[in-house]
C-alpha cells in the first residue's frame, strides 16, 4: 500500500493565532468544532484522542506544540482493522498572522491513497466549523457527529 500526496487545507479565520490556538489544544474548546469528547495533553508525547461521533475514535499523540503558532500530532482510528490505525498519519497545523486575521494551514501526511478524499472531506468540514467558532460564532449541530452517519 502506497502513500498519497498530503491533504493540504487552508482557511482564513477572523481571529488572531492567540485566539485560535486554544481551540487546538483544550478539550473543552476542541469539541465545539470537532467531536463529541476529546482527551488532549498538548505536549510532545501527550495523548490526542477525539471521539467524533460515538463510533469513530481518533487516537494519536502530540509531536510538537509551539504556542500560538504550530501543532503537530499523529492521527488514526482506534477501530480494529481500520485502514488508518492509531498514530499512522501525521497532521500539522500552522497559524500564520495575516493582519487582524489568521491563515490556518493544515497538512495531513502519510494517508493511504484510498483515504485521501475522505480526509480532505473531513478536514474541509471541520475547519469550516473551526472558522466559525474561533471567530466567535456558533457552527451549529455537527452533521458528522450524527450517530447514524458512519465516517469509516
Amino acid at each position: 500500500m502506497g502513500e498519497a500526496d498530503p491533504v493540504v487545507k487552508e482557511v482564513l479565520i477572523d481571529a488572531s493565532p492567540e485566539e485560535i490556538f486554544p481551540y487546538l489544544v483544550r478539550a473543552d474548546l476542541y469539541v465545539l468544532w470537532m467531536g463529541l469528547t476529546a482527551e488532549l495533553d498538548p505536549r510532545a508525547g501527550g495523548i490526542y484522542r477525539v471521539d467524533t461521533n460515538g463510533r469513530n475514535v481518533i487516537r494519536g499523540e502530540y509531536l510538537e506544540v509551539v504556542q500560538p503558532r504550530r501543532v503537530v500530532f499523529t492521527f488514526g482510528f482506534e477501530e480494529p482493522g481500520h485502514p488508518v490505525p492509531p498514530g499512522s498519519t501525521t497532521v500539522e497545523i500552522e497559524l500564520v498572522p495575516q493582519g487582524p486575521r489568521t491563515l490556518l494551514r493544515l497538512v495531513h501526511r502519510r494517508s493511504p491513497p484510498e483515504r485521501s478524499e475522505r480526509h480532505r472531506e473531513g478536514w474541509t468540514h471541520y475547519l469550516g466549523r473551526l472558522t466559525v467558532v474561533a471567530a466567535g460564532g456558533d457552527p451549529g449541530k455537527d452533521a458528522f457527529a450524527d450517530p447514524g452517519v458512519s465516517r469509516r
